[in-house]
């Protein structure tokens, strides 16, 4: 069991960063980005201070339960996305995603 998970966007950049990392790290991929607005009311409540609305994608339910699955065997989760505005959205959502806090 490696301690050490290691989150990246593209499943390429997993398998090379987990050859250099070695066996206490697992690197796994998101596959980009997880969630996205809601559809209904433009992902807006209007009610609530415009408060965005966020939902898991259809095609990211699978990749979500997995990265919890793999979260629970490791004793340190490491969000290791692209260094741009992408990336630390990416970042973000998982850690909302997967109640990181």
């Amino acid at each position: 069991m490696a301690t050490n998970l290691v989150i990246v966007e593209s499943p390429a950049k997993a398998n090379t960063i987990e050859k250099i990392l070695g066996k206490e790290f697992k690197v796994v991929s998101s596959y980009g980005h997880i969630r996205d607005l809601e559809k209904k009311n433009m992902g807006i409540d209007i009610e609530n201070s415009f408060e965005p609305q966020y939902q898991i994608t259809e095609n990211k339910k699978t990749v979500l339960k997995s990265l919890l699955k793999e979260s629970k065997n490791s004793k340190v989760i490491w969000l290791a996305t692209d260094e741009d505005r992408e990336g630390e959205a990416i970042a973000w959502h998982l850690y909302e995603a997967m109640n990181l806090s």
